[in-house]
């Protein structure tokens, strides 16, 4: 996966992660594996979303998720420079017998990142 980032919880935390970040979800917060460059932020953007939304939308349907891990990454093409597309795989440490894939699907209609990003967005420097 070109420019991945890779962010982790519970039970699926990479403790070797260079970074670690409270986080409202999980009592001991979320770890993030990536790189500092554009291009891995804009994926790190991706996976964080996700992650919550995982979190959060298991919650609301009474799911006790133990841990979540999500890699997003995709490639740039130069001339003119634009991402080629952007992939998110999802991990889920949760309970046996019950449909996570509609848990993803879920996640996957409602992830404010990903819809914003899906329907095209404008950016903007502004003088000071």
């Amino acid at each position: 996966m070109e420019y991945a980032a890779v962010v982790s919880s519970g039970s699926l935390r990479d403790d070797d992660a260079p970074v670690k970040i409270a986080h409202r979800w999980t009592a001991a917060g979320v770890t993030i594996s990536t790189e500092f460059t554009g291009g891995h932020l804009l994926h790190l953007a991706v996976a964080g979303n996700v992650l919550n939304d995982v979190h959060r939308e298991a919650q609301a349907l009474g799911l006790a998720i133990a841990g979540v891990r999500v890699s997003a990454g995709g490639g740039y093409d130069r001339e003119p420079l634009h991402s080629t597309g952007i992939t998110y795989v999802v991990d889920i440490d949760g309970p046996q017998g019950h449909d996570l894939a509609a848990l993803l699907d879920r996640v996957d209609a409602v992830g404010e990142v990903a819809t914003v990003l899906r329907a095209g967005t404008s950016v903007t420097r502004v003088a000071r």
